[in-house]
């Protein structure tokens, strides 16, 4: 058996106000349980739990240890600029005019911690691919459940697109699809010859197989509910599982990022041939779209329209000047 870190504590002079600091920073809330005055202040947050402790000796030298701050959707000037704003201090300035290097802050009690670059920031400086995450995973299943749950009709047995299953089997596929990812990365041995031997079997000739079905009686909402808990377990398992890990997959052994890019491709194409049959709206970011073609479909064109490349890519559209896809996989394999 091994430890696990559960949080980063730090000793202050006010645990509330600083943790208040924090959750500002890290985009959350201090503790329900936590108030005014107290004492400790505790600040959940992905990746990382903060517990602040109030303490009567006041700092004296630099810290030992300090965090790394790597924004999510702002490049790194804009972060530090945002921090400075909520408090901080900038206590020195490492940015280099090439656009490397980070910039150390100060929290309001002198706390020294370092803004770096964000993911897509380092990404274009070092001409490397964007890693496909967990938060990707996520992201893509929210988006589709909330655009699936416009859909003002109650008939979800129309047809799927041009797929030979109907809507509602469409989104219980995608579900199994989210679903099995998910339990391949789970054995502490993953199997690289075979399936996680869970029953597959469809409801009809014809229909999908799957070991997951979704209620009936529970309606739309309740079909809904089961995708986003299948993208759920999946974003988990990618999260949690080393990189090292790899698993079986019929198009060949993958890794965890991998699994999380073949979920988001089911998600964004699955989600486009239900919105096909219900007559609604779908057209993912083209962030996540390019992401997910870098990692499964590196030879895909370079066309801009990325979402446009990845229908392409897996037979559900044309693009100018290529030939339509008629038969499609994509590369599981870990890339360099």
């Amino acid at each position: 058996m091994s430890s696990h870190v559960r949080h980063i504590t730090i000793d202050c002079a006010d645990a509330y106000k600083l943790a208040t600091f924090w959750a500002e920073v890290l985009g959350t809330q201090v503790s329900d349980e936590d108030a005014p005055g107290d004492p400790e202040a505790l600040v959940e947050a992905p990746g990382a739990a903060l517990l602040f402790i109030s303490v009567p000796e006041p700092k004296s030298t630099k810290n030992r240890l300090h965090l790394d701050i790597q924004p999510d959707d702002r490049t790194r000037d804009e972060e530090v600029e945002r921090l400075l704003a909520l408090g901080a201090t900038m206590a020195g300035d490492h940015r280099k005019p090439n656009g490397r290097g980070w910039a150390t802050l100060a929290d309001p009690e002198g706390n020294e911690f370092c803004v770096e670059c964000g993911a897509a920031e380092r990404a274009r400086l070092t001409g490397s691919r964007l890693p496909v995450t967990a938060d990707d995973v996520t992201a893509a299943v929210r988006l589709a459940v909330d655009a699936l749950g416009e859909s003002a009709t109650d008939n979800w047995r129309v047809p799927a697109g041009s797929l030979d299953w109907d809507c509602w089997e469409t989104v219980e596929h995608l579900s199994d699809d989210l679903f099995a990812y998910a339990v391949q990365l789970g054995p502490r041995t993953p199997p690289v010859e075979s399936e996680v031997p869970y029953r597959w079997a469809p409801e009809r000739e014809g229909g999908p197989w799957n070991a997951v079905f979704a209620d009936p009686e529970a309606g739309t909402a309740g079909l809904l509910q089961t995708l986003e808990a299948s993208g759920a377990l999946l974003s988990a398992m990618v999260r949690t599982a080393s990189p090292a890990v790899r698993s079986y997959h019929s198009y060949g052994v993958s890794d965890p990022e991998g699994f999380a890019a073949m979920g988001i491709v089911e998600t964004l194409v699955h989600t486009h041939d239900v919105a096909e049959g219900l007559g609604i709206t779908w057209s993912p970011p083209a962030a996540l779209c390019d992401r997910v073609l870098a990692r499964l479909f590196p030879d895909a064109p370079a066309d801009e329209d990325r979402w446009t490349v990845l229908l392409w890519s897996t037979g559900r559209a044309g693009l100018p000047g290529r030939e339509r896809v008629t038969s499609w996989r994509w590369q599981g394999a870990p890339l360099g």
